[in-house]
């Protein structure tokens, strides 16, 4: 008969990992008690429009609204008119008895509800200027102002408006499957946005007197209308920002004749705008891939930055399957692009910047815009737009499909900081990447802010780090959220929370969910899985309207990995990491049983009692323990393991047999709400190191505590819990055995 090696198990404490001082996180909700249960409580049901796998199911439609806009900027006035063809596809299965259009502009009306909503209170210093903006300036008219909306007869139609809401009244219902034409007249005052606030704006340079323009929410924009909610048609209050149906944009901008403009979509008159050397230049800027070619040089931008002339010019821009427009003019632009070339096509990388933005701008920009380009592509789909331009815009971080705005220039000597040289790229990274979250992959902005800042946050991070592994990123590594997690939890809450309802914005929208993306790649699923799983889901939902849920259910769906844990404590809730080492004991082999041990009864499963003989494994601090035992053992002077090693392994198999000296129990605990992996380091005596990952799963029956057991042939040094700070570990105090005694601050 085999005999059988049995070691028994004593508890008793070699060295107690003292336990640190935390204050668990308060569970909030009652989803909380079980943190493994599947999420059906709560994920909206699948159905036919939204499958259970992540996936638009066969019913899925989406409308679409086509634009022909003509707009004319009056430079002097800081007027902007317009008026518009709008093209609305009812591609529901509904009725629809009237539409909703937004004017975003409204919000910043003096009538407007968001002034009333917003706390003040008395700043007792402040800048002249700003003292003088607040207190002192007689306020402007702001806000659309609608002149008329009319049918595609040019009869007048009924319309009513609710703040940042025009509900357009239909004289007939609108049935499925037909299109309704109308158009709409307006004007608005454009906005100092460095004074007043906002995404868009204009920007004074004192010096010369002229405006750098962006515009953006200029015209009224139709509400997007799914299976999910019907009308989106919440209030634009300032922070959670825009739900816009795909459609088709001919947009027609009249500006004075020394501007230069960029925007949205293609410019279809080149020549008619530009000289005919600027038109060359920019044919060679098509066939360059290494470097931008300056096709508006800084000699002509300063040139026209004089001129202020009372001509006009027309730019006609087309844009095809796009949400939404945005616009970038100024006389004092300088222009640069290059080509970039993706997997199947070659699109345009652009800047524009005034002189004030050189030289950062010329060397930085375009350069970062195509590496941007590159990594997002490499991570999802290629870049389907013909070209992405970012604008110089100080105090300005902001998106829109194929131009963005971004802040950062040299101080007045040309001179920049590495700090604000990193910030730029930064910020160019995350705007220009925006074209893939929310513009191409249009998820619900007013609702959801993580869907596309969370996601592309997380993308961003990979792209700074692809440019230079140095590059100090800000969010994304999970211990740069620590200081988050660990507050008040009066003034945290779940991701999962409408944009307006956030108090930390940055912290909430940006900062945990891309740490949160991160840990899923690099600890929980691992690149190769999470990486196929991520693309997967942009590929599904490119072009289309994406809810948490389908990036939810996608991400297990193309893994294989359940991650309803990881987003229930993740996204649902505010539970922290925090896992510690609570006891470490260590044991030794002795062939004599202590009188606890003498009379234990080992079953081998449901057939009964097994039979000896047997070793035991007695704590090194049990006084029964022999002293002689007290050591690393030695299977040649144990009879029981040295017969059992003779009998029972082949000469092959004895060559590989491992010969443990040190018998260790650690004890794990939980004292932070949210599971996680546990990661754990052991470095020997003698300097070698070995690492361990369990699962998160080591928690599902006991939510508070885990053992592990090492048998080694070396005496371990140290045992520390997530050695690269990887997991958001809230208080690392508890990490390690022996305990680190932390410095006092006196110290």
């Amino acid at each position: 008969m085999k005999k059988i090696v049995f070691l028994f198990i004593f508890p008793a404490l070699l060295i107690a990992q003292e336990k640190a001082v935390t204050t668990p996180a308060k569970q909030t909700g009652k989803y909380d008690t079980n943190k493994f249960s599947q999420m059906y409580d709560l994920l909206a049901t699948p159905n036919m429009f939204r499958t259970a796998s992540g996936a638009p199911g066969p019913a899925y439609y989406q409308q679409q609204a086509d634009y022909k806009i003509d707009i004319e900027l009056d430079d002097k006035k800081a007027k902007l008119s317009g008026s518009e063809t709008i093209t609305y596809h009812n591609n529901s299965p509904e009725t629809l008895e009237y539409l909703w259009v937004q004017l975003d502009q409204n919000q910043s009306n003096k009538n407007s509800q968001s002034r009333l909503v917003k706390n003040q209170k008395i700043e007792q210093v402040l800048p002249v200027a700003k003292f003088a903006n607040e207190y002192l300036k007689q306020e402007l008219e702001r806000g659309f102002n609608i002149e008329y909306v009319k049918d595609a007869k040019g009869s007048p139609m009924s319309y009513t408006i609710n703040q940042t809401m025009m509900r357009i009244n239909l004289a007939t219902p609108m049935k499925p499957g037909t299109s309704l034409s109308f158009s709409i007249k307006w004007w608005y005052n454009i906005n100092n946005y460095q004074q007043e606030g906002g995404r868009s704006g204009y920007e004074l340079f004192e010096k010369d007197g002229n405006r750098l323009y962006i515009i953006a929410q200029f015209y009224p924009r139709m509400a997007v209308y799914n299976d999910v909610e019907g009308w989106q048609n919440m209030q634009f209050w300032g922070a959670g920002e825009f739900a816009l149906p795909f459609g088709n944009f001919d947009v027609n901008i009249t500006v004075p004749a020394d501007h230069v403009i960029d925007a949205t979509g293609e410019l279809i008159n080149r020549s008619e705008v530009f000289t005919a050397e600027q038109v060359k230049r920019y044919e060679l800027a098509q066939k360059s891939f290494d470097k931008p070619v300056v096709i508006v040089t800084q000699a002509e931008a300063e040139a026209a930055e004089k001129g202020f002339s009372d001509k006009k010019k027309t730019w006609k821009f087309s844009a095809k399957n796009v949400r939404d427009f945005g616009i970038a003019t100024s006389r004092k632009f300088i222009y640069d692009a290059m080509a970039v070339q993706l997997s199947n096509k070659v699109v345009m990388a652009e800047s524009v910047y005034p002189k004030e933005a050189n030289p950062l701008w010329g060397e930085t920009s375009t350069m970062t815009v195509a590496h941007t380009l590159k990594s997002y592509s490499s991570h999802t789909f290629d870049y389907p737009y013909p070209k992405a331009v970012s604008v110089s815009a100080e105090d300005q971080g902001m998106e829109y499909p194929m131009i963005c705005w971004n802040y950062g220039r040299p101080d007045e000597n040309g001179v920049t900081s590495e700090q604000l040289k990193n910030g730029m790229i930064g910020v160019v990274i995350h705007e220009v990447g925006h074209n893939f979250f929310p513009m191409i992959v249009n998820s619900d902005e007013r609702q959801w802010s993580w869907m596309d800042e969370g996601l592309n946050s997380f993308m961003e991070y990979m792209a700074e780090q692809e440019l230079n592994t140095n590059f100090p990123s800000k969010r994304g590594p999970a211990k740069n959220i620590v200081p988050y997690m660990s507050g008040d939890q009066k003034f945290l809450e779940p991701i999962m929370t409408n944009s307006e309802s956030i108090i930390q914005f940055g912290n909430n929208a940006y900062g945990k969910p891309a740490t949160g993306l991160n840990i899923l790649r690099e600890t929980i699923m691992g690149r190769e899985l999470f990486d196929y799983a991520f693309k997967v889901y942009a590929n599904r939902w490119k072009f289309k309207h994406p809810t948490p849920e389908d990036f939810f259910r996608t991400m297990e769906d193309a893994s294989a990995v359940d991650l309803d844990w990881f987003f229930r404590g993740w996204f649902y809730s505010t539970d922290v990491v925090d896992i510690g080492i609570n006891d470490v004991k260590q044991y030794y082999v002795d062939e004599v049983p202590t009188v606890a041990l003498k009379n234990v009864k080992i079953k081998k499963g449901r057939f009964g009692e097994e039979k000896g003989p047997f070793v035991y494994l007695i704590a090194g601090d049990n006084t029964e323990l022999n002293p002689a035992s007290k050591k690393p053992l030695k299977v040649e002077e144990v009879k029981l393991l040295s017969d059992y090693v003779n009998q029972n392994i082949t000469p092959e198999d004895k060559v590989n047999l491992k010969n443990p000296k040190y018998f260790y129990e650690v004890e794990f605990n939980k004292p932070g709400g949210m599971p996680m992996p546990i990661i754990v380091q052991i470095t020997y005596e003698d300097g070698t190191v070995d690492n361990y990952k369990y699962p998160a799963q080591i928690w599902r029956q006991n939510n508070e505590t885990a053992k592990k057991v090492y048998a080694t042939n070396k005496a371990i040094k140290q045992i520390l819990i997530d050695p690269k700070l990887e997991t958001a570990d809230i208080d690392v105090t508890n990490n390690s055995w022996p305990k680190v005694e932390e410095k006092s601050k006196f110290d």
